[in-house]
């Protein structure tokens, strides 16, 4: 009674019941995810106005990627101190500035500046951090993984019904009205926002066993994060899902145009990957419930490799895209769960937004290597394929990761003698990257200039 009380006498700011912010983070997420999904089909129509090569919109990509990295610990903070409300309703704001003046752009400079900082500012407050944390604080623990499975998933119809319609303005308006619609879609965001009201230490008011035992200050949790090595691991293992589903998403749609196939079929593709990921995330989020979900991501990332190595050996067909599309979707965002899902067991959810956010970093920075060297990579060597087959070693090694991660509860943070770089693993992953791409380079410059898959 005392907390029914405690959480009455802050107008406006009760938390909604959890089936509500499970519709309400479902609906953000589908908007935010659908919109930028849709980045990779402006690919062509823009470097053939603008006249610039394809490293050059990858760079935009990539910017924006870095920038939603960075900015989702900054929101996660805002949103675990301040309201998730507030930090949605911004990123909703930035998904209409951005586009609109994206749409306006006349070089590859303007683009930088609107599809690439703004747009990466607009999903980094209107997105999986935030979202997250504002469901994952509502649950209870033993419907934690499942809540966020669900709102993982039925984001994705977003691309699944996104996709298509910009590949269908595309055909008919042209990319600079598509990216202005896509805008107006984007803002839709601010009008769903107010149902994620409310910050950490409300969640905790109402129900006190969403917070850890011992409360600590966020000094102190970032010093715990970063002296856990399973932590660290879980950063180096998240880096590669960035570098997965970003270089997938951007360079797709003129991959299947290198191999003679229409940008209606590129299209159909991602939206069966949105559609797969529906029921990956949803089978995810339900089996990390029930069993180990390190386990899980490991079995993930290595049916990503066997996946990315079929579509690479299959000769190109439409058929062979559907396919590609419904299983590499079942494995797309079917990580974000399982993943969030160990942090809040590993340190509590008091301060889940700002560690998702810092481990979302990891993948960012992945995404953006994904993102602009998958286009340096095609303009040099003539094909996608060393790409492809960096994404398999990638999927590889994320596999060993998390084979060796621990995700029970993490002890005491270290005494403060020492300071751990919090960004340990990324340099280990930097140079795997230049370790795997040094090979493809070699060989895929004498790859069949047309960018055939076999």
């Amino acid at each position: 009674m005392g907390n029914v009380v405690g959480t009455d006498r802050l107008p406006g700011r009760r938390i909604p019941p959890l089936w509500a912010l499970v519709v309400a983070g479902s609906v953000i997420t589908a908007v935010s995810l659908g919109v930028r999904s849709t980045f990779g089909l402006y690919l062509d129509p823009v470097v053939d106005e603008l006249g610039t090569g394809r490293g050059a919109f990858a760079l935009s990509v990539a910017i924006q990627n870095i920038v939603w990295g960075l900015g989702q610990p900054a929101a996660g903070a805002v949103a675990d101190r301040w309201g998730s409300a507030r930090v949605l309703a911004f990123g909703g704001g930035c998904f209409l500035i951005g586009m609109v003046l994206m749409g306006r752009a006349t070089d590859s400079l303007a683009v930088h500046a609107t599809g690439g900082f703004v747009i990466g500012m607009a999903v980094a407050t209107a997105s999986f951090a935030v979202v997250l944390a504002a469901v994952g604080r509502a649950a209870s623990p033993e419907r934690r993984s499942l809540a966020l499975g669900v709102v993982s998933a039925f984001g994705s119809l977003g691309q699944f019904a996104l996709v298509p319609l910009a590949q269908w303005l595309l055909d008919g308006q042209g990319w600079r009205t598509t990216v202005a619609i896509m805008g107006a879609i984007g803002a839709s965001v601010v009008l769903v926002a107010p149902v994620l009201r409310g910050n950490a230490a409300d969640t905790e008011r109402r129900d006190p066993s969403t917070s850890p035992d011992s409360p600590r200050p966020l000094r102190q949790e970032l010093r715990r994060a970063f002296g856990s090595t399973d932590y660290l691991l879980l950063n180096g293992a998240f880096f590669v899902c960035g570098f997965h589903v970003t270089s997938i998403a951007t360079h797709l749609p003129a991959h299947v145009g290198d191999i003679g196939l229409s940008g209606g079929i590129a299209a159909t593709t991602l939206a069966l990957i949105g559609l797969g990921n529906v029921f990956g995330s949803l089978a995810a989020g339900w089996l990390g419930d029930r069993h180990s979900k390190t386990r899980l991501l490991a079995g993930i990332y290595g049916l990503r490799a066997i996946v990315i190595v079929a579509f690479i050996v299959v000769p190109g067909t439409a058929t062979t895209m559907v396919v590609f599309g419904l299983a590499m979707g079942a494995l797309w965002l079917s990580t974000v769960p399982l993943t969030s899902g160990i942090i809040a067991q590993q340190f509590g959810t008091q301060h889940a937004g700002t560690l998702f956010g810092i481990v979302f970093l990891s993948h960012q920075i992945g995404a953006f290597i994904g993102a602009w060297v998958g286009g340096l990579l095609a303009d040099v060597a003539g094909s996608y394929n060393p790409v492809w087959w960096i994404g398999v070693g990638l999927g590889v090694l994320a596999m060993v990761l998390h084979l060796l991660l621990d995700d029970g509860p993490v002890g005491p943070p270290p005494e403060p003698a020492r300071r751990t770089p919090g960004l340990a693993p990324l340099g280990g992953m930097a140079a795997v990257f230049l370790a795997a791409v040094s090979l493809p380079l070699v060989t895929g410059s004498r790859s069949d200039a047309t960018g055939s898959v076999a």
